[in-house]
């Protein structure tokens, strides 16, 4: 008996080492943590239950039989992330450069199986060269195994990848199904194909860090939603992330303390520009109207003229979608339209209530956009708040023309409460240009044509550039100040707190993809 627990221990030391002590070394070299690091930076202490520590490969080819390592270049289990159950795998790049194997794949498989029936978050740390090209099709039919529990689990469970290395080629696309991505910034880069293939087929010299570093995925591709300085940094925002969300769909995201006190952010009043035309940062606005410290911006860097995030307010999680005058004057573009519908739709999977802040002087005008297909990119947004069945709550700051003020969570689309503050201009388009051509005629014919125009412009603005005429038809549901922001907001979460909204029976929905 004492030789077989001998062996036991053996084994499962030669298993914690992975690829051996010289390549662990190698690896902290590149200013990367080991897989076994970074999990126990994840995980509450003591709280880890691996799973597959033995497993092997099983490929003869090539010579593999005479290299086998246990657990196969992945690290499986569960645990605790602030007292509640996660799943996570961490690939080890110390064995096989962390390549995806047929054993490799079914350890994953196995996590992710048991997330899905137990109802927790999968959470992948990637750090992998791709597919185990020694294998063949088996590797590739075990990423297949990969996207299509990913695809399964989507709006089931929520579902975070890391990138804190190399993930290439058919790699990628597991995290491209997840909910959030994130990568670490000079240590990870995620591309299709390769600088030397790019440079083959058309001829162009890119590093890896410019094709698919973590900057460019953050502010170009919008591939990624957070982008960490380091390993440790990367698992703090994925702790910080996990503090938003529920564990499944079943559920609500978890409530913390809060004692309710003087609601009113005078601040506000005053916050507005004089201007109209005068941009201001909407984050201002958030920061004073949620609960201090707690806003977490998601995708910072890309198509900045409009803001998501999490946030508490109460104590009670929230999404923020906010249009971002500071940027493009807060237009919505393609970029902007498929950021926040993304966001919405996770959001709405996962029980967490919508607040938005609206300042949207309509979309991008253009032959760039339009070609593009700026209308079925912003048909995204108004899908998505539109099959949204959460809490939904909007505020109107400043403007709301057009067609944008359709999808930016209106009363006509099954938004619960509309408030507008007084300096709401909601209207089908700016004074200026309505008064153009409504009273083309008449300025022409002037004897000056500039004073009736501004005549025009004054009229129209009294008229329809405040939030009074929507107020009437019941399209706001009132007109508060500035101030009473914070505090309408909570009262109105709190009587939609049991909202039951269900959409018609139907196998999903066809979102213009």
């Amino acid at each position: 008996m004492e030789d077989k627990f001998s062996r036991l221990s053996k084994m499962k030391e030669e298993a914690l080492l992975g690829g051996g002590a010289k390549r662990i070394d190698a690896q902290h070299k590149k200013g990367k943590l080991t897989a076994r690091e970074r999990i126990h930076l994840l995980i509450d202490e003591g709280s880890f239950e691996e799973i597959g520590q033995l497993v092997v490969h099983r490929s003869t080819d090539f010579g593999m039989e005479k290299q086998q390592f246990y657990g196969d270049g992945v690290v499986t289990g569960f645990g605790k992330v602030n007292g509640r159950l996660v799943y996570v795998y961490a690939q080890d790049f110390t064995v096989f450069g962390g390549s995806l194997s047929e054993t490799h794949a079914e350890k994953i498989c196995r996590i992710m199986d048991l997330a899905l029936q137990n109802g927790a978050p999968v959470i992948g740390l990637n750090d992998s060269g791709g597919a185990r090209i020694q294998e063949g099709v088996n590797s590739l039919g075990g990423y297949a195994d990969l996207f299509y529990r990913n695809t399964i689990a989507s709006g089931v469970i929520p579902q975070i990848s890391a990138i804190m290395g190399p993930c290439a080629g058919g790699a990628v696309y597991s995290p491209a199904i997840t909910d959030f991505i994130l990568m670490v910034d000079k240590t990870s880069y995620m591309f299709v194909t390769g600088p030397n293939v790019v440079k083959t087929v058309t001829h162009e010299e890119v590093s890896s860090e410019e094709l698919g570093g973590a900057n460019t995925h953050a502010s170009k591709s919008g591939v990624s939603h957070f982008t960490a300085l380091n390993g440790p940094d990367c698992i703090m925002k994925i702790k910080r992330l996990l503090s938003y969300m529920p564990q499944n769909c079943d559920e609500d995201a978890p409530v913390y303390a809060y004692t309710a006190g003087d609601e009113s952010r005078p601040a506000l009043d005053t916050i507005m520009p004089d201007n109209p035309n005068q941009p201001y940062d909407i984050r201002d606005i958030i920061h004073e109207v949620v609960d201090a410290g707690s806003f977490f911006e998601v995708h910072e860097t890309y198509a900045e003229n409009i803001v998501v995030g999490f946030a508490f307010m109460g104590g009670k999680s929230i999404g923020i979608v906010a249009n971002q005058p500071a940027v493009l004057a807060g237009v919505l573009d393609i970029e902007a339209s498929r950021k926040a519908a993304r966001f919405v739709r996770f959001c709405d999977c996962f029980n967490i209530p919508l607040v938005v802040f609206e300042d949207v002087p309509g979309f991008l005008p253009g032959t760039d956009q339009e070609w593009r297909a700026i209308i079925t990119n912003g048909a995204k947004l108004l899908y998505a708040f539109s099959e949204a069945t959460v809490p939904r709550i909007t505020v109107i700051t400043r403007k709301a023309y057009g067609g944008a003020y359709d999808v930016m969570n209106s009363k006509h689309i099954g938004a619960d409460m509309n408030f507008a503050w007084p300096t709401a201009e909601i209207a089908v388009m700016g004074p200026k240009g309505a008064a153009e051509i409504i009273f083309k005629k008449e300025i022409e014919e002037a004897a000056d044509p500039e004073a009736k125009l501004q005549e025009k412009i004054n009229e129209y603005t009294e008229t329809f550039a405040n939030p009074y005429r929507a107020a009437y038809r019941g399209f706001i549901d009132e007109v508060i100040k500035p101030s009473e922001t914070r505090m309408r907001i909570l009262r109105s979460l709190d009587m939609l707190k049991n909202k039951a909204a269900k959409l018609p029976r139907k196998k999903h929905g066809n979102i213009p993809l």
